[in-house]
């Protein structure tokens, strides 16, 4: 039931609907007829790359086939990167064991540019010692730079727990009691150390030191030394040690009393030169000032003060207060080792010497250094008195003979003779020599 209206609407929305499923019979038609053309074996050309895989619409086995050979191409591609970056890891490793090889067998160290030479990065005192600081007016062309570095030994940077363990401190306070770590630390190539903001030790009920020249030849009070690092406690105890069995280095140089207050008064034409025949080899007065090296507790320079001639003497506190004692007795003492440059400018001493201590025991390459840096802070004409220098007979002429004419001193005087104490079968020599600097 219903209206006019409603009866004429009816047939309309029927018309509707049978357009619409017309429309969707027409677009599966048509997608099919689409599908049959493409796949029908008619080309479809399309400009791919020459190196680009091909890739058939019509054939979708061939299709397959294309992207399989493609992925197998890729897999292998992938693997033969894998290999080669495993072959350039392999050639890596190898080198590097090569070099660190070389580097063992040289005696090298790694170095570190990154921290300035330091395995490890530096904190607390040890960085603040090591710098650089920056300077406060800036660059200067004096240094040319704008930053200042402490100076510090470079063998110190191959002992860095040991240096940490040095600069280990409350700063402002009393220093550890380390003596004998620290002289360690130096003769293993930290020389200098770096400094410390701490203080050392003062010995109790300490008093002033005798005049000279009443000092030069006056054991100094038992007050005088921070006897801690040391065997002896008391200079008795050192002096004593000369007569006493055992090895000790300069085992009676404390005994002002013995064998020190007669050296180098006697000339016996042979090994021992006396000093004042040495200074007869020059122009009266013209040897004023000078060196020791390894001058024990200073006896030398005592000598040579009496005739008004001033002589650093350096030396090492091995098991003994040497530098303190050396002091004591109005000397001036260097705390430094026989490897270190002598701090001195070139051409400004007029005269060296070295007693034992310069001798086989060091490694030639050292030893020649150690000549040529004698050399150089020798003025022209200044004189080098090697005394009593040790080595064995097959290395007399074939070693050291050879190294004294290469570097260019004059013989003013030269003695080689047997050490006999113990035994001719040791075929042990001495050396004593007067050399002189060429004037050219």
């Amino acid at each position: 039931m219903g209206s006019e209206d409603d009866r004429l609407r009816k047939p309309s929305q029927q018309s509707t609907t049978m357009r619409a499923k017309l429309k969707i019979l027409l677009l599966i038609v048509s997608t099919n007829i689409i599908s049959i053309y493409l796949f029908s074996g008619t080309v479809l050309n399309i400009n791919w790359p020459e190196n680009a895989p091909r890739i058939h619409l019509w054939d979708s086995e061939r299709l397959l086939r294309e992207l399989n050979l493609t992925r197998y191409k890729l897999s292998h591609a992938q693997s033969s990167l894998s290999n080669l970056e495993s072959k350039c890891a392999t050639s890596s490793a190898l080198l590097e064991t090569l070099l660190t090889e070389l580097g063992r067998v040289h005696g090298d160290k790694a170095v570190s540019d990154e921290l300035n030479g330091w395995p490890d990065e530096l904190f607390g005192e040890l960085k603040l010692a090591a710098g650089p600081h920056k300077l406060p007016l800036g660059f200067t062309s004096n240094i040319g730079s704008d930053e200042l570095y402490p100076t510090m030994g470079m063998g110190c940077r191959n002992f860095q727990p040991e240096v940490i363990e040095y600069m280990t401190y409350e700063p402002g306070q009393e220093c550890p009691s380390d003596d004998v770590f620290a002289q360690r630390l130096m003769l293993k190539g930290c020389e200098p150390l770096p400094r410390r903001r701490c203080k050392p030790k003062s010995p109790k009920n300490y008093v002033e030191p005798d005049a000279v020249p009443a000092s030069l030849w006056k054991i100094p009070p038992d007050s005088s030394i921070i006897w801690d690092p040391y065997t002896c406690k008391n200079y008795t105890c050192l002096v004593n040690r000369g007569k006493a069995k055992g090895s000790y280095d300069c085992k009676d140089c404390f005994d002002l009393r013995g064998r020190e207050k007669v050296r180098w008064l006697i000339d016996n034409g042979k090994l021992d030169f006396s000093i004042d025949n040495v200074l007869k080899s020059k122009p009266a007065g013209t040897i004023r000032i000078g060196l020791d090296i390894g001058g024990g507790t200073g006896s030398f320079a005592a000598r040579m003060r009496e005739r008004n001639i001033t002589i650093v003497t350096s030396s090492m506190n091995f098991d003994g207060p040497f530098n303190n004692f050396i002091a004591s007795r109005g000397l001036v003492p260097l705390h430094i080792s026989i490897a270190h440059r002598l701090p001195f400018a070139d051409g400004v001493l007029d005269i060296v010497h070295s007693m034992h201590v310069l001798s086989n025991w060091i490694p030639d390459t050292m030893f020649e250094f150690a000549l040529y840096d004698i050399y150089r802070v020798l003025r022209p004409g200044g004189l080098f008195w090697l005394d009593h220098f040790f080595c064995l007979g097959n290395q007399l002429n074939s070693t050291y003979v050879p190294v004294f004419d290469k570097i260019g001193f004059k013989k003013v005087r030269w003695h080689a003779g047997r050490k006999l104490d113990r035994g001719i079968e040791k075929n042990e020599w001495y050396i004593s020599a007067l050399l002189e600097k060429p004037m050219y």
